[in-house]
């Protein structure tokens, strides 16, 4: 019988650089704490509340002992939700509490949820506000989902022999660089963690070069492919008097309106009837993107004031959140945003899960697997400008059946790619029996 791997112990270096990370994190506070006044659209938290969880002095749940979820935004909070919601189905007497860094991502979390976990709002980095946050929640694990890793929290936890699984872990060429040049500070992040169950073929090879333990790192293959399958919707979102060909963009940054704005304006004499739904990733941009409209003299509404859409409406402004999904139940064809925009592209298997095919930029770190599936199978289409993004566009406008067979490919993809979520939950369950 092999024995167990020896404790992790820090070295001194290490031990000097978290203390040091320590003090910058006191330092950058006051300056987190004015963005944080500034930027505060939660409307149902008080800023002083808020303030509060920042430095960890949460609410008590009514029971201890469960899950600690850590989601630093809406995206992680959608990617997140499948394994939550077994969870709370297989053992629905364990407390869950949710953490996020952005008001969006509580904003999603109470819509998902209700009152069925605990939300908070993640203590700023300093090991005293996480003492404080794992002495009242008192998780039996915690769970992180994609990227952040924060070297106080996992110390506390380590200390306090909590075990901490990274799910869908996802690490980029450019940020493996990057940490590997502050190894002293996130090689000992590593050791910590129980699990790394890693999304992608990429991931996996760039955090066993960081070093990880490779008997804690799992490949898993990415929870979206179920978690967009499970969260596929049959609610039509807009009303609209005649049929049209729709184009919804969703989760679009600057300058993405703009190009799909003079794209369509392109194709409108050849197809005058066609709808353009714009889903702006972050709501503190509807405002940005209607005066934009305005400007421009398009013709538009806001799904805020009405889902009645007249023919003589050029663009539908989505300026709610949590409705995307319903967004692209009706569209013909899907761009997905942060692509162009240089941001890594967001969750293109949203609309494939619809069967609706798919149009992104050239930037699209965040999920190259995804999306590499996704083009080799003809579910997706890279259009690296404007003048690209009118050719597909124009391309599957006047050919509805290349459309189509485009959107079957991709459902098939995620059929085909099911299977991470069950090996995601047994890491957890795992990680529970092998402390320490």
């Amino acid at each position: 019988m092999s024995r167990p791997p020896p404790r992790f112990t820090p070295t001194l270096s290490q031990k000097i650089m978290r203390g040091v990370y320590s003090v910058l994190v006191w330092l950058v506070i006051p300056f987190a704490i004015i963005k944080l006044f500034r930027r505060n659209t939660d409307t149902l938290l008080s800023s002083r509340a808020q303030l509060a969880q920042r430095f960890g002095v949460v609410q008590k749940p009514r029971r201890t002992g469960g899950y600690l979820f850590h989601c630093v935004s809406v995206g992680e909070v959608v990617a997140a939700s499948c394994v939550i919601n077994k969870l709370l189905a297989h053992e629905p007497h364990t407390p869950i509490t949710l953490t996020t860094t952005t008001t969006t991502g509580a904003e999603r979390v109470r819509t998902i949820y209700g009152d069925k976990v605990q939300h908070s709002y993640l203590p700023f980095d300093s090991a005293d506000a996480m003492r404080r946050l794992l002495e009242r929640i008192k998780p039996k694990a915690v769970v992180i989902t994609e990227v952040e890793l924060w070297p106080n929290m996992l110390h506390r936890c380590w200390q306090k022999a909590i075990p901490v699984v990274l799910i869908n872990a996802r690490m980029t060429d450019r940020s493996a660089r990057r940490y590997q040049k502050i190894s002293a500070l996130f090689s000992p992040m590593l050791q910590k963690l129980a699990y790394v169950c890693a999304q992608g073929q990429r991931d996996y090879d760039n955090y066993l070069r960081l070093g990880m333990p490779v008997e804690k790192l799992i490949l898993t293959n990415n929870i979206k492919f179920d978690q967009a399958v499970a969260n596929t919707t049959d609610n039509a979102l807009l009303t609209l008097n005649s049929e049209r060909p729709i184009i919804v963009a969703g989760s679009t940054h600057d300058p993405e309106e703009l190009i799909l704005l003079n794209a369509v304006n392109e194709l409108r004499p050849h197809f005058p009837q066609v709808l353009l739904v714009l889903v702006p990733r972050h709501p503190e941009r509807f405002s940005v993107v209607a005066n934009l409209l305005a400007e421009r003299e398009i013709s538009y509404v806001k799904t805020s004031e009405t889902r009645n859409i007249e023919a003589d409406c050029e663009v539908v402004l989505l300026d709610q959140m949590g409705l995307l999904n319903q967004a692209y139940q009706q569209a013909d064809i899907a761009f997905v945003g942060g692509s162009l925009a240089n941001r890594g592209g967001h969750n293109a298997l949203e609309p494939a899960a619809l069967s609706k095919p798919v149009i992104m930029g050239p930037h699209r770190y965040n999920n190259p697997v995804i999306c590499e599936y996704l083009e080799q199978n003809g579910a997706l289409k890279l259009a690296r400008d404007q003048a690209e993004l009118s050719d597909v566009l124009s391309l599957w406008l006047a050919n509805h059946s290349l459309a189509q067979a485009a959107g079957h490919a991709g459902y098939q993809v995620l059929q085909e790619n099911k299977g991470a979520l069950d090996k995601t939950l047994l890491c957890i369950s795992n990680s529970l029996t092998s402390k320490g």
